[in-house]
């Protein structure tokens, strides 16, 4: 397993230094100090060709002089003799490398062949390698400094995790002095093998980490990224600051998506698909994981701020606006209570300016009236140092307030600006896990931030389907267009052929014709019914109005001849050389409406990615868009709307009534299904798109494709970082009394159901699949098990359709380990409907899932005395093996089933036989 593997990194019993020194100042002689001064007590074993001993340990000239296979080698050698040490490595059976070594791709051609003459090695000897040029590890509570700075934090429920190793030395240390402790520190260096997802796959598993924190220059597998954040965000929370915000990444493209959509953008949108907090400093970080832990998620952006000074309820005010919150409106009632308590001239409204002379009390009260005005999502309650006022009593009340159980529910923050004067007041915040802020500002920020958090989080619980066979369009018309465009080295689709490919998607497109002279445009126009306009159609010329190929509003015939010969002048002055196959003519569409871009590029890192925004003339100039990851379903892309500028417009403004919403997501979820669809699609553009109240149409459109892709076969979602629900794996079955269920994948709506199904279930039932008699589930524990990411769990329900009533009558779940090739299989049928034969179909159709994944090996573990759960594993073909710690575990070698290998024979103890069999 791979996170056995990483084990033997962050757990080590024993260790080695291949590089070890006892001189000052080089890496190998504080690799050591660290190993042996700093209360590590594992074993550590230097190993340097020239010296006997090193820091009072013997010395070993090469690994496999080494007493004992050691978990961890860490090496510190120059570059070029690190391949051979790997490969000593790998035949010694020591598979947890950290190489510190700089000087590969780094520098060039020659440092990137030393890079994959290891990963030849990794993979030779199933190595899990961090670095190389990385700073290397801390573990604070097993006193493990794996890494050449000299510091070591408290032991605490943070994981940090550094691109940069200098960075991340200068952040331990400015930790270590604001007494913030961490579970682990990680350099990932160059990310060789293990990178931010495998990191955070182990860590969200670690009892000890809380939150991981991560500074990030950029990932590798976006896939196994995307995927091991959006299963543990639910659960810890995961905070990023990521450097290079402002680089340059839309180069020369053919489209103004490509243009429009900065590399940074699309990180931006990945983070919030995957439920991540991005924050803009160092700091942040710190700020948002501790209010995260301690802190109830703010339900809006709703803020209400109480002080005894107007100038930082001004400065937090503007802080808020600024971050997109909002100021909550004071309902009467709450307004009614305040005029009781507060003196006649304070601000009668929010902020709440309780004046300098608030007391204790005044405070409390004014607090209790804020928490329980429904428009009020979270406090921000600010204190500056006056005469009158003792800011520990007003501390104390707040505590006291917060203690309440009916509060509990709202965010609350503050800020008791000062130093000495508020010490104390901030001591006793701290110690009641009350978040306090030096500035009003940065309360603000941290609030704005746990919104983001949560906004995000309701994003991962948004799992979009295929679109139905029966509604989805027929590929191979759109595929020919594509190899036809490919066949005739073009790379660009004219707009008719783009066009085409919009309509098989149900996308509405305005009634187009070509034409290749004035006559027949004449002709078309007369069909057509003017006004109309005429637009160039060449291949080679992309954006048609910089060449002053585009004519609107063309009322009358001759007008149209006259436009006609105008766009052939221009085109052939813009570009002598291109391709001239005449004009589009479609209608001039007058009526009022917004003009919008819909577009999408695939993106090196994360695939596909789909821009919205502001569109026309000016798309690049207003710069109004968003950025989604496919696929989308309605919620999606209602989000992705709600996230420009130009959504106010669409919802009416002024005279003009509200765009026809949801005409737009269902455009918008079907252009999304176009892009799970064809990976070989590079650039779309549908620049405009016209929407009203009553029709939306296309009025041109660009689609760029991939001339190399287009031939190539794809397994299905392989482009792609967010899988969708597999439809795939629907199927229907008839149990042994007669009565049909859908076999089907488990959806995120599926909650009330799944809650009704573990009502259903026996104490026995609950104890033989959870181990343990649990009474209730909580919100939190049902999302667990009903939004899964299908990447890595997949849960399969017997769903019953009964007189309109639904009901979940049993699960199979298989959860896929990162390796990807090992997943544990578990099951459960509720007690109503158990001796169906429901048990046996699903975990039937479950094994015939795992082969269509390409799983090795499945396995399930069972309680001794659940005989029906192992009598199934055993006819379904599973060794049955008990184990040292009273459980059964049957295992299904898949491989060896594939290869016609015969199993291996049964591991049963001896006079347990017969049990089995009651």
């Amino acid at each position: 397993m791979v996170t056995i593997n990483l084990d033997k990194i962050f757990n080590p019993k024993s260790i080695a230094v291949i590089g070890a020194s006892d001189e000052e100042g080089t890496v190998g002689y504080a690799l050591m100090k660290n190993l042996t001064e700093l209360g590590f007590q594992g074993k550590v074993y230097p190993i340097n060709i020239r010296k006997k001993e090193i820091l009072g340990l013997k010395a070993y000239q090469s690994i496999d002089q080494l007493p004992e296979t050691v978990d961890l080698a860490v090496i510190a050698t120059p570059a070029k003799t690190v391949p051979d040490l790997v490969e000593q490595c790998g035949k010694a059976g020591i598979i947890g490398l950290i190489i510190i070594s700089a000087g590969f791709k780094e520098i060039g051609a020659e440092g990137k062949a030393l890079e994959d003459k290891i990963l030849e090695l990794k993979k030779k000897y199933n190595l899990r390698i961090i670095g190389p040029n990385c700073l290397g590890i801390i573990r604070p509570s097993i006193r493990l400094n794996a890494t050449f700075t000299n510091k070591m934090p408290k032991p605490g429920n943070i994981a940090f995790i550094s691109q940069s190793g200098a960075l991340g030395a200068a952040i331990l240390d400015w930790a270590i002095s604001e007494n913030i402790g961490f579970s682990n520190f990680v350099s990932v260096g160059s990310m060789i093998d293990v990178a931010f997802g495998d990191l955070i796959d182990y860590f969200g598993t670690d009892p000890n980490t809380r939150s991981i924190l991560m500074y990030i220059e950029g990932i590798t597998n976006a896939r196994k990224f995307m995927s091991a954040a959006r299963h543990f965000a639910r659960t810890k929370p995961l905070i990023v600051v990521k450097a290079g915000k402002f680089g340059e990444s839309a180069k020369a493209a053919a489209s103004h998506t490509g243009s429009l959509t900065g590399e940074d953008m699309i990180y931006d949108a990945a983070f919030k698909r995957a439920g991540i907090v991005r924050v803009d400093e160092i700091a942040d970080l710190f700020n948002s994981a501790e209010v995260l832990g301690t802190q109830p998620l703010p339900r809006g952006p709703r803020l209400a701020i109480i002080t005894n000074a107007g100038g930082p309820g001004v400065m937090a005010t503007d802080a808020l606006i600024a971050r997109g919150g909002k100021l909550a409106s004071l309902s009467p009632s709450t307004l009614e209570t305040l005029n009781s308590v507060l003196p006649p001239y304070w601000s009668r409204g929010n902020p709440v300016d309780i004046l300098g002379d608030a007391k204790a009390d005044r405070y409390r009260a004014v607090i209790e009236a804020c928490l329980n005005d429904d428009n009020v999502d979270g406090l921000l309650i600010i204190y500056t140092t006056q005469a009158v006022a003792n800011p520990t009593e007003i501390a104390k009340s707040i505590v006291e307030l917060c203690k309440n159980v009916k509060y509990r529910y709202k965010t609350i923050l503050t800020s008791f600006m000062g130093k000495q004067e508020v010490e104390e007041a901030n001591r006793i915040f701290n110690e009641n896990n009350i978040p306090t802020y030096s500035t009003p500002e940065q309360a603000v920020k941290t609030y704005m931030y746990m919104y983001q958090y949560k906004r995000n989080l309701e994003l991962l619980y948004e799992t979009p389907a295929e679109l139905p066979v029966d509604s989805a369009p027929p590929k191979r018309p759109l595929t020919v267009i594509m190899r036809n465009a490919a066949l005739e080295n073009r790379e660009i689709l004219n707009e008719m052929e783009a066009k085409q490919l919009l309509e098989y998607y149900n996308i509405p497109v305005v009634k187009t014709f070509v034409a290749s002279s004035a006559d027949e445009a004449a002709n078309y126009a007369s069909q057509i019914g003017y006004p109309v306009v005429l637009k160039i159609l060449s291949p080679q010329i992309v954006h048609k109005t910089n060449a002053g190929g585009v004519i609107l509003d063309i009322g009358s015939e001759a007008q149209l001849r006259e436009a006609y010969d105008t766009i052939m002048r221009r085109a052939k002055d813009y570009n002598p050389n291109a391709e001239i196959q005449g004009v589009t003519i479609q209608p001039m569409i007058k009526s009022q409406g917004t003009e919008i871009i819909l577009g999408a590029k695939t993106d090196p890192l994360f695939g596909p990615v789909i821009l919205f925004g502001m569109g026309g003339v000016g798309v690049e100039f207003f710069r109004d868009v968003s950025i989604g990851l496919p696929p989308l379903n309605q919620t999606l892309a209602r989000r992705l709307m709600e996230e420009t500028k130009v959504y106010n417009l669409l919802k009416g403004y002024r005279n003009m009534p509200p765009a026809n919403i949801p005409l737009l997501e269902e455009i918008l979820v079907r252009f999304s299904q176009m892009l799970v669809d064809f990976p070989q699609l590079k650039e779309v553009d549908i620049n405009p798109l016209f929407i009203n109240d009553k029709e939306a149409l296309a009025l041109d459109a660009r689609v760029v494709i991939d001339k190399e892709r287009v031939f190539e076969k794809f397994e299905p979602h392989k482009h792609l970082v967010i899988s969708p629900y597999p439809t795939k794996y629907e199927t229907t079955w008839r149990m042994r009394d007669g009565r049909m269920v859908i076999l089907r994948p488990i959806k995120p709506e599926d909650e009330p159901l799944w809650l009704e199904m573990f009502q259903n279930f026996s104490e026995q039932s609950i104890r033989y699949r959870f181990f343990q008699i649990i009474k209730d589930t909580p919100h939190e524990t049902r999302v667990r098990y009903c939004n899964i990411d299908y990447d890595r769990e997949i849960g399969i329900v017997a769903e019953l359709n009964e007189g309109g009533r639904r009901r979940i009558l049993g699960v199979v779940r298989l959860i896929t380990e990162p390796d990807g090739k090992t997943g544990e299989i578990a099951f459960i049928v509720a007690d109503p409907w158990q001796g169906l034969g429901l048990g046996s179909k699903m975990v039937d159709f479950m094994i015939e899932i795992c082969k269509d994944k390409k799983l090795e090996t499945v396995y399930g573990v069972m309680l001794p005395d659940n005989y029906q759960a192992i009598r199934l594993m055993k006819k379904m073909g599973f060794t049955i093996q008990y184990l040292e710690d009273g459980t059964v575990k049957g295992t299904l070698n898949l491989k060896e089933e594939e290869m016609g290998v015969k199993p291996a024979a049964e591991r049963t103890p001896e006079g347990q036989a017969e049990q089995i069999q009651q």
